[in-house]
């Protein structure tokens, strides 16, 4: 018996990451998932893979239409939904106030906090009518505390966590569930792509993340996509029908403070250091 056993779920940015470890995780606590995404090739590699309990639905998280699809595809397919997992993801402009760029800060924003909207529009009429439903939106510890990530991306982490509250307040009445997951330092091609890598490139940095994330938190180890995965099961699942609302920071203890061994370098600055490296080999 699993625990997500009969349940319908998407996640978005199923291709990879956080999402394709959420993917495999679902299916193995007895989910069928929709895997939404723009990488087509992994995307349709993954539901090949884990066969009949899932399919691939391309799906620009920006746009209204694909939204409105992806919820229906699911429904379609599985006959209802139970679980709609807000994950796609890209990590913004960096530097300045004064230096971002207007065009990449509305995408960013479209991405990470617009998204989240849509996907809880068009998901929450068909849970609030069966009376049942946990939407979970990947937020950030960016969202809870500043200087871990760069301005806008932080800001549109903020508005996700504030949205997840004020929408679980709203459909609490129809026993449908709203919570956040705020990653700390989880190892993710994310890094790579912050510093301008392309998909490929961002993939190798993996090996060097995880050895400069041991030093980000407390618990001397870099987060894993699996860490995210277990939690959004746990909140997916039965055993959190009494949890809603929440910012769930799965971090290693990031956000309870910097681990004394590590107060004489700015993990930022070792990411960066590591990323040219690993960008110049």
């Amino acid at each position: 018996m699993g625990l997500l056993d009969d349940k319908v779920a998407i996640v978005t940015g199923g291709a990879s990451g956080i999402g394709a470890a959420s993917v495999d995780t679902f299916v193995e606590q007895g989910a069928s998932v929709v895997i939404a995404d723009i990488q087509d090739d992994k995307g349709d590699a993954i539901a090949q893979k884990l066969g009949k309990k899932t399919v691939y639905q391309h799906c620009d998280v920006t746009n209204e239409e694909d939204i409105k699809a992806l919820v229906e595809k699911a429904v379609e397919t599985f006959g209802h939904l139970d679980v709609l997992f807000n994950n796609a993801g890209i990590p913004g402009p960096t530097g300045g106030i004064a230096d971002t760029p207007t065009d990449a800060a509305d995408k960013a924003i479209s991405v990470l906090l617009r998204s989240v909207i849509l996907g809880m529009k068009y998901a929450a009429p068909i849970m609030s009518e069966q009376q049942s439903g946990s939407i979970i939106n990947t937020a950030s510890v960016a969202g809870i505390e500043a200087t871990h990530a760069p301005h806008v991306y932080s800001a549109a982490k903020a508005g996700v966590i504030n949205l997840t509250r004020s929408v679980a307040i709203e459909l609490g009445l129809s026993f449908v569930r709203v919570n956040a997951i705020c990653p700390g330092g989880i190892v993710t091609p994310i890094f790579g792509r912050t510093f301008g890598m392309d998909a490929e490139q961002a993939d190798k940095t993996m090996g060097v993340m995880s050895e400069v994330l041991k030093t980000a938190q407390p618990i001397p180890r870099a987060g894993l996509p699996e860490d995210i995965a277990q939690t959004a099961v746990f909140l997916a699942s039965d055993m959190s029908t009494f949890i809603t609302g929440q910012a769930i920071a799965v971090d290693g203890g990031l956000t309870a403070g910097r681990a004394n061994w590590d107060q004489s370098e700015r993990v930022g600055q070792r990411i960066a250091q590591a990323l040219f490296s690993a960008a110049n080999s």
